[in-house]
């Protein structure tokens, strides 16, 4: 299991901790999704330098920790939860053999290689004990993925790995591909661009249940989603909350503009940052709070590295 940890770095792009896939294919009882086109990062004028960032800062600790280059290999990753099911992550782009090789290898390294087969196709078992995930400076988790997941290359070009044997044959006889359900009330909130690099979200309400999410916003809030698209010149990011009543979005919305406000006219601040922090927009329809703001690609590459 250790082996297939630094997979798990990935997920450090999503908010605080399929078949080629969208964020609107997560299912509507999804409590967070994380969706990164890594294609495009590499293609847009804006993202390149996010995603040398990205390179540089967690594809090389792949290749360092497991021999594979997923900076050269993945074009998406999508990775979602549902209540009670556990984690799904699924890499796709151009899985080469020495690759697959490679994960089947690690499945045997870790102990007794428990291979099983499903629609055809096979998958395996790792065992990963109560080991945390740790590496280096890295020190995250993922549920219960530290413990226990099931692992599949049997499928062209992708990478599965989920936390139950259920969700595993259930992808592996549709061919990865994610069955959305009707969105219903409590469906994820999604958020949408033209050229959108990083989709994320999170059902708050189930989240507030861990004491890490235990804060004055996600108190108030229901869904919150985060979107961060190349806009051409410049890295263009929008974040919605979606308060509990419509009032609360007011206030949520005076306390950012006041906080805005403040700090943009300090003398002591960064001109560049003040000026990002004077064009920040904040609106409210309802009981939705909308955030969003235009940033240099350098700015987000050095507030990255810092």
């Amino acid at each position: 299991m250790r082996y297939l940890k630094p997979l798990a770095v990935l997920l450090l792009l999503a908010i605080p901790a399929l078949a080629r896939a969208d964020a609107a294919d997560i299912p509507g009882t999804a409590t967070w999704y994380f969706h990164a086109d890594f294609e495009a990062m590499r293609k847009g004028d804006a993202s390149k330098g996010l995603y040398d960032w990205l390179d540089e800062e967690v594809f090389q600790e792949l290749r360092d920790e497991i021999g594979i280059d997923f900076g050269k290999e993945a074009r998406q990753m999508t990775a979602f939860s549902s209540a009670g099911k556990g984690p799904v992550i699924l890499v796709e782009g151009k899985i080469s053999q020495d690759t697959k090789d490679k994960i089947v290898a690690m499945a045997a390294a870790d102990g007794e290689l428990q291979t099983f087969r499903a629609s055809g196709k096979a998958y395996f078992f790792f065992d990963g004990g109560d080991d945390d995930i740790d590496h280096g400076n890295i020190d995250i988790e993922i549920e219960s993925l530290e413990k226990e997941a099931y692992v599949s290359v049997a499928l062209k070009n992708k990478i599965l790995i989920t936390n139950s044997r259920d969700r595993m044959e259930a992808l592996l006889a549709n061919d990865g591909k994610i069955e959305s359900q009707e969105n219903g009330k409590n469906a994820l909130l999604v958020l949408r661009a033209e050229r959108s690099l990083i989709q994320a979200g999170v059902n708050a309400g189930e989240m507030q249940r861990d004491d890490d999410w235990d804060s004055n916003i996600l108190r108030n809030a229901k869904q919150v989603a985060i979107l961060i698209a190349d806009l051409g010149d410049k890295l263009g990011i929008e974040a919605q909350l979606m308060a509990i009543e419509p009032e609360m979005a007011e206030s949520l919305a005076s306390i950012a503009r006041g906080l805005i406000s403040l700090q943009a006219f300090n003398d002591d601040m960064d001109p560049e940052l003040s000026s990002v922090l004077r064009s920040t927009k904040v609106d409210v329809a309802g009981s939705t709070l909308k955030i969003s703001l235009a940033l240099e690609p350098d700015t987000v590459v050095s507030a990255l590295a810092d």
